[in-house]
């Protein structure tokens, strides 16, 4: 998982966006994430910054999104899929994107 969609869950879990009654805190939210569900999250590093500065924006759909659009970096420079429910992901499979189109 990326670091930049952990940081993203933080943000909402202290906007009070995200709830859960197993998590006090952000922090313990973050250790739950790594100790009880094993999932590794990736650290950004300059390969992921050099995709992201190439990145082809979805301007068409008013993608403006940056947080996305290092998930997407992040995602293409790993050569990970990307699971989303969000349409404008769909614009970047050209870009080397492998999306796992998720309908809700």
């Amino acid at each position: 998982m990326s670091a930049e969609s952990v940081k993203e869950l933080i943000v909402a879990f202290n906007n009070g966006k995200l709830v859960a009654k197993h998590w006090k805190t952000a922090k313990d939210m973050v250790v739950s994430i790594r100790e009880k569900y094993f999932i590794r999250i990736l650290p950004i590093g300059e390969e992921h910054l050099e995709t992201y500065a190439q990145l082809e924006l979805n301007e068409a759909q008013g993608h403006k999104d940056p947080s996305d659009h290092m998930i997407i970096a992040h995602a293409i420079t790993n050569r990970m899929p990307l699971i989303s429910s969000d349409q404008k992901f769909k614009f970047y499979e050209n870009q080397g994107l492998e999306l796992i189109f998720n309908e809700r």
